[in-house]
This record gives structure tokens, C-alpha cells and sequence, in this order.
């Protein structure tokens, strides 16, 4: 068998395999005949720090949906650019943290102390970063199968260096739907949450939504998950490219540990499709077919997923080795302590 068809049977091999990434990111679940029913139940948590830029979209796609929710609380944590004001301003109720305890990250802390004070028997913690399609609330509700459930955004990219958030978006959306659970959007009944230990089971985890959905499990709570298009959106790290760098590099090197074996084995099949296309081509021409389709499959995956250029999926070395280069980056000091919110964030 000559180099051609080598080259070719491995990445077609590759590819296939690959394609179950792909159907991990449709929508599951399936929706009750209304999600109506459970907004009376529901206490909305959103712990907030320095988040007065991100509330007002948040809070009026909250205050646009068809119905409300029993209530809407903001936690803020210890702000200085006036969230607290804002979040009152948009009609959330606004509950002042306590001092940050030894040994707590500041979201879990917030979101404690959100679950102390919600008077729902069903609590939704969500990012400030986040905001609701028109009937999204009522959609996610709707879809809801009890236990833990959390829904992952899909991802408005609005400037071009967000582009370069492809393949972080969509290997942690690869690496938690359907039976995991992701941070920005959670769903679970106060009873279950209390059962699994709530966030002071977790009080010291950077990845909170990892360890506690183990937590949950151990307690016999069932974790699933789903893709948010349609419903719930959200645009990361709008600050900038050193935003985005810092975002990524918290506590990567941990998720990467957290992750079942077996879904990276997946995740690595791929990434190995992806860098044989494009240094096959130095082999054989005709690894150019192989590299084209996976440029296919990456821009059939990423519209799953958020409003990314097809020529981020055209071009995928590019993100594809900021990834990489991001992912060793956090291996080693810049992953155990970065600077995130005006807070040293201790990921070691």
C-alpha cells in the first residue's frame, strides 16, 4: 500500500469517527407540552461580579419572555463598576455577598448564597454573560427531565479574534452533552441540589459544574445536559484577546483531567484527523480531500454551536493551534494562577 493510500484510509478512518462528536451536539431531550407551568416554581440565581456591562441584556431578555419567573435574584460579588444598580435598575432583586470565606471561589460562594435566599422550589444559577432567545426560558423549561440539567449557549461571535474560540467552545460542549453538566446554565430542584451538597460540596473547585455534577451522581441525582440553540446565548470574553486568552487558560489543564477517558480518546481521534489533513498534504496532494473534509465536518459542527465564520472551519489551523497553544500554556504556571476579575484565581 503506497503513502496515497495510507494517508487517505487514516483520515477517512478519522473522519467517521469523528462524526460522533457531531451528534453529541444536537439539541436532547424532549419537551413537555409547556414549560409554562414550572416559571411559578422557579427562582432565577445569577452570581455577578463586576458584570454591569453584561446584566442589562440578561435581565431584559428575562423581562421579555411571555411569562416571568417566580423571581430574579443577582448576587453581587463585591463589585466595583456598579452592578448592584444596574441589576436593580432592570428589575432583579439584588442580594449584597458576604465577605469571600477561606477556602471559597467566588462564584460558588455567590450562588450559595443565591440557593440560601431563592424561594423556588427550582433553581436556575446563570451567567451574567448569558441572555434568552424570544421564548427560550419557557423552551429550556419545557425541556427540562428533572434531576440536574444544564444548557449550553450557543455562541454570538460579533469580532473576529472570538473566532479563535472555536475549538474551546466546541470540545467542552463535546466533552459534557448529554450526561455531564456545563457552568453557565444550570437547572435543578432545590431538594436535589441540597442532596448533592450544593456548591459548599464544591466550594473550592474553579470548575464548580464538573465536580459537582459528580457530586450530584454519587448522591443518585441524574445529570444531563443539552445544546442551547435557540433558546440561550451568550458571547465570551468581548474584552479582548488577553480576556480570552486568561478565560481559556483557567483551570484548562483541570477540565482536561475531568474529562472521561473515553471522550478524549474521541476528542484526540479528532484533533489527529485535523492535523493529518493539513500535514498529509506534505505526503500526497490528494490529502487535500481529506483536509476539505474536515473543514466540512468542523463548519457543519460550529453552526451547532455558535454563529462562527465558515472560515474559521476553512482555516482551521489556525484556531486549531491557538488551542493548542493555549492548552500547554495552561500545563504549566500561567494555568495555576491567573488574574480573573480583579481576584488571583488559583487553578493548582
Amino acid at each position: 500500500m503506497g503513502p496515497e493510500l495510507i494517508v487517505l484510509s487514516l483520515g477517512a478512518l478519522h473522519w467517521l469517527i469523528s462524526l460522533r462528536m457531531f451528534a453529541a451536539l444536537r439539541a436532547c431531550g424532549r419537551d413537555r407540552e409547556s414549560g409554562a407551568a414550572l416559571l411559578e416554581k422557579l427562582s432565577i440565581i445569577i452570581p455577578a461580579r463586576n458584570e454591569a456591562h453584561h446584566l442589562p441584556r440578561l435581565l431584559d431578555s428575562l423581562r421579555s419572555q411571555t411569562a416571568a419567573p417566580l423571581e430574579v435574584l443577582v448576587v453581587d460579588d463585591d463589585s466595583t463598576d456598579g452592578t448592584a444598580e444596574v441589576a436593580a435598575a432592570h428589575g432583579a432583586t439584588v442580594i449584597q455577598s458576604s465577605p469571600l470565606p477561606a477556602g471559597w471561589r467566588g462564584k460558588s460562594w455567590a450562588c450559595e448564597q443565591g440557593a440560601a435566599r431563592a424561594r423556588g422550589e427550582l433553581l436556575m444559577f446563570l451567567d451574567a454573560d448569558c441572555w434568552f432567545e424570544s421564548g427560550g426560558l419557557e423552551a429550556v423549561l419545557a425541556r427540562y427531565p428533572g434531576g440536574a440539567f444544564s444548557v449550553a449557549p450557543y455562541h454570538r461571535v460579533e469580532k473576529p479574534y472570538e473566532e479563535l474560540s472555536a475549538f474551546f467552545n466546541l470540545i467542552m460542549i463535546a466533552a459534557t452533552v448529554p450526561v455531564n453538566l456545563l457552568g453557565q446554565c444550570l437547572l435543578i430542584r432545590r431538594e436535589d441540589y441540597q442532596l448533592g451538597g450544593g456548591h459548599a460540596s464544591v466550594k473550592d473547585k474553579i470548575l464548580e459544574n464538573v465536580c459537582l455534577a459528580n457530586k450530584l451522581r454519587e448522591a443518585g441525582v441524574r445529570t444531563s445536559s443539552t445544546t442551547g440553540k435557540g433558546t440561550l446565548a451568550f458571547r465570551m470574553y468581548p474584552d479582548g484577546l488577553p480576556s480570552l486568552i486568561a478565560g481559556w487558560t483557567k483551570g484548562f489543564a483541570a477540565g482536561a483531567a475531568a474529562t472521561p477517558r473515553s471522550t478524549l480518546i474521541l476528542i484526540s481521534t479528532w484533533i489527529s484527523g485535523l492535523i493529518l489533513g493539513l500535514f498529509g498534504c506534505l505526503i500526497t496532494p490528494w490529502a487535500l480531500l481529506i483536509y476539505l473534509a474536515f473543514a466540512v465536518q468542523l463548519a457543519a459542527m460550529l453552526r451547532r454551536i455558535g454563529n462562527f465564520s465558515s472560515l474559521t472551519a476553512l482555516f482551521y489551523p489556525l484556531p486549531l493551534f491557538f488551542y493548542i497553544a493555549v492548552f500547554v500554556r495552561s500545563l504549566g504556571g500561567a494555568g495555576k494562577t491567573v488574574k480573573w476579575k480583579g481576584r488571583e484565581v488559583n487553578a493548582g
